[in-house]
């Protein structure tokens, strides 16, 4: 799974990145609740003031999600011959 990195600036000139954001295919089942739940996730976090500037996508997920919607959507293709 690749995972991609956000970093921006709130309207109060904080620095936040928000890490491990899943890539998706937009023909994806999974895309729009991904996408959905990264729009919340941004929204709490702009909404916070602390001095805290790192997120973790995924361990939002973990917390917020069922397992089983957890792994499909972080799931890792396995390997074929070691390669």
């Amino acid at each position: 799974m690749l995972t991609k990195t956000i970093e921006f600036k709130s309207k109060d000139g904080r620095k936040i990145k928000i890490l491990e954001v899943p890539v998706m295919k937009e023909d994806s089942p999974l895309y729009l609740r991904v996408n959905l739940r990264l729009h919340q996730f941004i929204s709490k976090v702009v909404k916070q003031n602390g001095p805290k500037t790192m997120y973790s996508f995924r361990e939002h997920l973990k917390r917020t999600t069922k397992w089983s919607e957890y792994e499909e959507i972080y799931q890792s293709e396995e390997l074929k011959n070691n390669a």
